[in-house]
């Protein structure tokens, strides 16, 4: 377990027990062996986090300090970060059950290179302050836009990949100058209590970061917190809106992002052999639990036959089982509670009349664990619950379309709109349907190998509200003053 002080929470620069009796007990979803307890925080406790986090902000140095100032305590930050990059690793496997090559590359790897980049980047070049053109009217005028901190941010994480949204969420409210609650999921609270650590080790000024553990009720209790200024949320739609709705009676500002059910389109050029890692990882990444994973496969019909084969024949050599282990590709679901919902949605699919060209089941062998098959489902029409229902699972859905129009029509056709693919042989056709999409990112051809600093994160319709990474992600959380002054009269 990370951290010698990791089951308790972090409030105003200290280590606390937590004002309840109840606690939550995290365990490992591979092996379902205990790794360790945490506190269940009480309201109480989310008060005094908020409490902490409003003092420092409204009396505290940190929202006074320069861009620069601030820039420097985050490279602290980074520091510490890099020196337990190993240790996080392991922490990512046990905790939210990743593959050792998903823990070092997506789950730790990239926050930290893009925390860096924040750091040593994008702070220096942001426009804090900036001026507006000269004003004419009774005389002339001048002024610049300020750009400063929103306040008390809650930030509020998910189990799936939860190390990466803290640091996307911390990174850019402390940059800009506000203080912040973290509410972590209570499935992997060590992956969001080693920031208290790290907080320390960076020496933040007290109440800067605070973290606390709970569940749904301690969730509500942060959003609905009349002492907060902001809430940033990544989960589902359903508690998006719930968050959205908390958040309204105190007209919050929201940052959503949410859930998807994201296209990915083989056009009829498509080379097979080029977008087979696409397909799969679209739906067997981390065991499908992504909300931007490309789980709707669109092909044109006269590849389907050709790609469903494909498909099947490399989930054969698709290995299930503990993550700890380096020859595992596909680990667990986060509980039973999960893993319940994706055999109850893969029932549903069965029922509609779709078929399971692969999988459907649970791996033989693996009696501990929530492991479910990587299933593929064919015969699959849009207008399907399967298809239009983010399973959070690694189900995979193959809908074959006509022409470029068809493709368009299906993919739009969803409530979400997070992200997309697409593949053909030709790029300015590829980007034309790009384009076309209602969706927040679509990567064609496979993209440039990783996801861009630079790239605004945030989706259409009920994938969410507002924009994540580098200098997007730094504006959620800013503040614009306009300051005027007559320059002649």
């Amino acid at each position: 377990m990370a951290g010698e002080r990791a089951g308790q929470l972090y409030i105003g620069g200290k280590w606390v027990d937590g004002r309840g009796t109840e606690t939550l007990t995290v365990v490992n979803p591979a092996t379902e062996a205990v790794i360790g307890t945490v506190p269940q925080a009480t309201a109480a406790d989310v008060d005094d986090a908020v409490r902490a986090a409003r003092t420092a902000f409204d009396e505290g140095p940190w929202p006074q300090m320069s861009p620069r100032e601030r820039a420097a305590a985050l490279r602290r930050m980074v520091d510490e970060l890099q020196r337990r990059r190993a240790e996080l690793v392991d922490l990512s496997i046990a905790e939210a059950g990743s593959t050792r090559t998903l823990a070092e590359f997506i789950q730790v790897g990239t926050p930290i290179d893009q925390l860096a980049d924040l750091v040593d980047r994008v702070i220096g070049a942001f426009p804090f302050e900036s001026p507006m053109p000269p004003m004419l009217g009774n005389g002339i005028g001048q002024g610049t836009v300020v750009r400063e901190p929103y306040g008390v941010a809650a930030l509020i994480t998910p189990f799936n990949f939860p190390f990466f949204l803290n640091v996307f969420k911390v990174a850019p409210a402390l940059a800009a100058g506000c203080t912040a609650v973290l509410k972590c999921s209570p499935y992997t609270p060590f992956e969001a209590l080693v920031f208290g650590e790290v907080a320390e080790a960076a020496g933040l000024p007290d109440g800067v970061l605070n973290i606390i553990t709970g569940d749904v009720e301690a969730g509500e209790a942060l959003t609905t917190h009349p002492g907060v200024d902001i809430v940033s949320f990544t989960g589902s739609d359903t508690v998006g809106t719930k968050v959205y709705g908390q958040s309204a009676q105190s007209l919050k500002k929201v940052v959503l992002e949410l859930g998807g059910k994201s296209a990915n389109i083989l056009l009829d050029d498509a080379d097979l052999d080029d977008v087979m890692q696409s397909v799969l990882g679209g739906f067997i990444t981390h065991a499908g639990q992504g909300c931007a994973l490309l789980t709707r496969i669109l092909v044109h019909e006269s590849l389907h036959d050709e790609l469903v084969a494909r498909v099947k024949m490399a989930l054969d050599y698709v290995t299930v089982g503990d993550p700890a282990d380096p020859t595992v590709t596909m680990g667990p679901l986060i509980r039973e509670t999960q893993r319940r919902r994706v055999e109850d949605l893969i029932r549903v699919g069965q029922d509609e009349g779709a078929e399971i060209a692969y999988g459907g089941g649970r791996p033989a062998g693996l009696d501990r664990g929530f492991f479910v098959e990587p299933t593929l489902f064919v015969g699959v029409d849009n207008s399907m619950r399967i298809a239009q229902t983010e399973v959070f699972g690694p189900v995979g859905v193959v809908i074959p379309f006509r022409d470029d129009e068809d493709a368009v029509r299906i993919a739009n056709d969803s409530p979400f709109g997070l992200a997309g693919g697409v593949w053909s042989s030709d790029p300015l056709r590829a980007h034309g349907i790009a384009r076309r999409l209602r969706t927040g990112m679509v990567v064609v051809n496979g993209g440039g190998g990783g996801l861009s600093p630079d790239g605004p994160f945030g989706g259409y319709k009920r994938s969410g509200i507002g924009r994540e990474f580098g200098a997007a992600g730094l504006s959620e959380f800013l503040q614009h003053k306009t300051i005027q002054w007559p320059a002649a009269r």
